[in-house]
């Protein structure tokens, strides 16, 4: 995909059931305009996400991150291969190229954008944006080698130590192929699953947008119609939230600190914190993002709710099978 690094975030959408309530939601929390003809989401007149109508009841109500890639059916080749499994075959959308889903051995589904004409981000890392995308897995040996082997990514293993968390803390930063490994060019990480989320909480994705302040962003959230999961939490790297929109799709917003800001105080460790309405707490974003891996000034060196009548986390059904696209895809 011309401009992106193989196999690193170039969009994220949201298939909703009332497409036009979704924008009156999103176009009040980010401001975000809406070019219908192409049913995407603009920031300042910048291709920012995609926002469509559900076509198919057989899927979730979620955000999904793409990633990109110049031929998505050698990907689906190597996914296969490496121990996942393909949702949906790739197939040709007009000029947005070709698209397909995908899901990694622990059942965390993602996408993959075959590039068509003039498609992907033209903003990221700006509040509005996308900033960050985390995978949530229980089997993160499996997803650690499934990422590396299909996509290149390139993994650090954070020191519980040196974030300020319990021993034992398990935590990987992804940088793309070709880069040096480290917080300058990561694009996301890897967290677990652990025994303090809900037994039936499934591997799953969890996009981040920034915004400017984070606890505003929760009261408009609340205020919209939409539930706030995870409340406001300081971190090295911003504060951040995880968030239900008013139809169940779940995201996380971050607000990095402002300059000159002092430090934000470590964040605490899951036995610190309560749950929130039965949500498990969700882990940290601990590499900073927007430092490199992200950029449009120099194009990325380089999309887990069950919807507004079951909003306790990603939905636990097993993952569809579509052995064809969406009709309208």
């Amino acid at each position: 995909m011309a401009g992106y690094t193989e196999g690193t975030p170039c969009w994220v959408d949201a298939q909703l059931p009332d497409l036009e309530a979704g924008k009156r939601f999103y176009g009040a929390l980010f401001g975000w305009t809406f070019d219908d003809d192409r049913d995407e989401a603009l920031l300042d007149g910048r291709r920012v996400a995609g926002l469509l109508p559900k076509r198919d009841g057989r899927m979730p109500t979620t955000w999904t991150v793409y990633l990109a890639t110049a031929d998505a059916g050698t990907v689906a080749a190597r996914v296969r291969a490496a121990g996942g499994q393909m949702v949906m075959e790739p197939y040709p959308v007009g000029p947005f190229g070709v698209l397909a889903l995908a899901a990694d051995p622990g059942g965390a589904v993602l996408g993959l954008r075959q590039s068509g004409g003039d498609d992907g981000f033209e903003v990221v890392n700006e509040p509005g944006s996308f900033c960050w995308m985390e995978v949530y897995t229980r089997s993160p040996g499996a997803v650690d080698t499934f990422y590396a082997s299909v996509f290149g990514w390139l993994g650090r293993q954070a020191d519980p130590a040196a974030e300020g968390r319990e021993p034992g803390f398990d935590y990987r930063v992804w940088s793309p192929p070709g880069s040096r490994e480290g917080d300058d060019t990561a694009f996301g990480g890897r967290a677990v699953i652990t025994d303090a989320f809900p037994a039936e909480m499934p591997g799953h994705v969890l996009v981040y947008f920034a915004v400017r302040d984070c606890d505003e962003a929760c009261a408009t959230t609340v205020r919209l119609g939409g539930r706030v999961a995870e409340p406001p939490a300081d971190t090295p790297y911003g504060r951040i939230a995880v968030l239900h929109d008013n139809q169940g799709a779940r995201f996380a917003v971050l607000a990095e600190p402002a300059a000159g800001a002092p430090a934000a105080p470590a964040p605490a460790t899951t036995a610190d914190r309560e749950d929130t309405a039965g949500e498990a707490p969700a882990e940290p974003l601990l590499s900073e993002p927007g430092s490199g891996a992200l950029s449009t000034d120099t194009v990325p060196l380089t999309r887990p709710a069950s919807g507004a009548s079951e909003l306790s986390g990603p939905s636990s059904e097993p993952l569809p099978d579509l052995s064809e696209p969406p009709s309208g895809a």
